[in-house]
């Protein structure tokens, strides 16, 4: 029954794998447009909030450019806010 499990999970690391890598490909692709919609939705949620969040929202911003810039491959490229 142990080997059983074991093929399981090898199953499973391979799919993880393989949608990790389909997840980078993504980002390498449209890193660009998710960088974009990050800064929409932190200019959306500053006008809506007339600005009472903004550093939080920056902070927010800055972490999501930063997960893009890591998924994608390509480090620090000095997301903006």
């Amino acid at each position: 029954m142990p080997d059983d499990n074991e093929g399981i999970m090898d199953k499973v690391r391979g799919a993880a794998e393989k949608l990790t890598d389909k997840v980078k490909d993504l980002f390498n692709d449209h890193g660009d447009k998710v960088d974009d919609a990050v800064d929409k939705a932190g200019d959306f949620v500053d006008d809506k909030t007339g600005g009472k969040y903004t550093e939080h929202v920056d902070k927010v911003q800055d972490a999501a450019h930063d997960a893009v810039d890591k998924l994608s491959g390509e480090g620090d490229k000095g997301g903006s806010a």
